[in-house]
C-alpha cells in the first residue's frame, strides 16, 4: 500500500468536477468569445457560472476575476501588474514587501521588479514560521506600494494574521496582495473579509485540474496586463479562455467550500494522530506554529538521520516530500528561515492529509517512519 500524503504539491482531480468539465472538451468545443452563434453564447455563459462561483467561494462582497493558467500566473499578474500601472501612472511608491518564507511563484516576480528599480523588503519569520508584528509595521513605510504575504504556507503549513496584516496596510495606504494556493478551498477565505486588494488561487491545490488559477482583485485596482493580444479578460489576460478548466476550477471550488468544515476537523484529527505517532518515536520535531495552521499539514524534522537517506526508504511506502515541489530537491529556504541547517532541513519530512485520506494510511505513514529509523539509527 502507497499512501499518497502529498496533497500540498497536488491534489486529485475530484470526480464531480471531471465530469463537469467533461462536456467542454469535445461536444460543446465553441470559442467564448464567438458571441455570434448559440454554441459561442453556451461557452461564455459558462466561464461567467464558472467566474460568479470563484466569487462566491472566495470573494465575499465585489470582486473580480481574472482567470490565469494558475496560481504562479495570477501571482505574476498581481505582482507586475501593480508596478507597472503604478509606474504608468507616476506613482511615487516603488519598494515591495513580502515574506522569505514565500513561495518562489512570489519571491522570484519579486527579485525581477527589484532589478527593474523596486526596492524589496523581505521579513524575517521566527521559528514558528509567522512574521513579527512589529516588523511588519516598522517595514510599511510611506514609500511602500505593495505587501505580498501567503495566506498558509506550503511547507509548513502555518497561517500568517493576514487580516492584521491588512489593517495595517490601510494605514499605510499600502496594497496587499494574498498568495492563497495553498489556503482556498481548506480554510475560510475570503477577499473582503481578509482586507487583501489581491488574491492568488490555483485549481490543484483544492481538488481541481492542473493548469487553471484566478487572480481576484478589488474593483478599481488598476493592473497592467502582462499577456497582451485579443483582450480577453477584461482586457487583462490576452488568450482563449479555456472553458472546460475554468469550469473545473468554479466546480472544484464550490465542492471545497462545501465540505471544507467536515473536511478540516476530519483532517485536522488524523493530523494529531500522526504526530502523536512521530512523536512517540523520539528525536522528532514539528516545524513551524502548531496553531494557526492548516488542518491538514504536518511538517516535521527528524534528528540523527541522512536526508537523502531516509527520503529513499520512505519512497517505498509514502509520498511525500522534504519541501515544495517546486524546490527540485534543494534544500527548503522555508525551513531555513527557520534556523535549520542545510542537513536538518533535508531530512525533513512534509505530511500532506486529502479528502481521501484514511486513519490506515496515517498508520502506515507511522510504520514507514518508525521502519525507517529502526535502519538508520540502527
Amino acid at each position: 500500500m502507497l499512501a499518497y500524503l502529498d496533497h500540498h504539491a497536488s491534489t486529485p482531480c475530484d470526480p464531480a468536477v471531471v465530469d463537469a468539465m467533461a462536456p467542454w472538451w469535445s461536444e460543446q468545443c465553441a470559442n467564448p468569445s464567438s458571441r455570434g452563434h448559440r454554441p459561442g453564447l453556451a461557452a461564455a455563459a459558462a466561464v461567467e457560472q464558472a467566474r460568479a462561483r470563484v466569487t462566491e467561494a472566495l470573494g465575499g462582497g465585489p470582486a473580480e476575476v481574472v482567470f490565469t493558467s494558475g496560481a504562479t500566473e495570477a501571482n505574476n499578474l498581481a505582482l507586475k501588474g501593480v508596478a507597472e500601472a503604478a509606474l504608468e501612472r507616476g506613482e511615487p511608491r516603488r519598494r515591495l514587501v513580502s515574506v522569505v518564507t514565500e513561495h518562489r511563484a512570489v519571491l522570484d516576480p519579486l527579485r525581477y521588479l527589484e532589478r527593474h528599480g523596486f526596492p524589496l523588503t523581505l521579513l524575517p519569520v521566527g521559528s514558528d514560521g509567522l512574521v513579527d508584528p512589529q516588523r511588519l509595521e516598522e517595514a510599511l513605510t510611506p514609500e511602500v506600494l505593495l505587501l505580498s504575504v501567503m495566506a498558509a504556507n506550503n511547507e509548513i503549513g502555518v497561517l500568517q494574521p493576514i487580516t492584521a496584516m491588512a489593517e495595517r496596510c490601510r494605514r499605510q495606504g499600502v496594497l496587499l496582495h494574498v498568495d492563497a494556493a495553498q489556503a482556498a478551498g481548506h480554510i475560510p477565505l475570503s477577499l473582503a473579509v481578509l482586507g487583501a486588494d489581491l488574491l492568488s488561487v490555483s485549481g490543484h491545490k483544492c481538488y481541481g485540474p492542473k493548469g487553471v488559477g484566478a487572480l481576484l482583485r478589488r474593483p478599481g485596482l488598476a493592473l497592467a496586463p502582462q499577456l497582451h493580444g485579443g483582450g480577453q479578460e477584461g482586457g487583462l489576460r490576452g488568450g482563449t479562455v479555456a472553458v472546460p478548466l475554468v469550469v473545473g476550477l468554479g466546480e472544484a471550488l464550490r465542492r471545497a467550500e462545501a465540505d471544507r468544515p467536515a473536511r478540516a476537523s476530519r483532517l485536522g484529527a488524523l493530523r494529531d494522530q500522526l504526530w502523536s505517532g512521530l512523536e512517540a518515536l523520539g528525536g522528532i520535531r514539528c516545524n513551524g506554529a502548531g496553531a494557526p495552521r492548516l488542518p491538514h499539514n504536518l511538517n516535521v524534522t527528524v534528528d540523527g538521520v541522512d536526508g537523502a537517506a531516509l527520503h529513499r526508504l520512505l519512497r517505498r511506502r509514502l509520498a511525500v516530500s522534504s519541501g515544495s515541489a517546486c524546490s527540485q530537491g534543494s534544500p527548503s529556504h522555508v525551513l531555513a528561515a527557520l534556523g535549520h541547517s542545510r542537513a536538518e532541513a533535508a531530512a525533513s519530512i512534509r505530511f500532506g492529509l486529502g479528502r481521501g485520506t484514511t486513519a490506515a494510511e496515517v498508520a502506515v505513514a507511522i510504520d514507514a517512519v518508525a521502519e525507517a529509523l529502526r535502519q538508520l539509527r540502527g
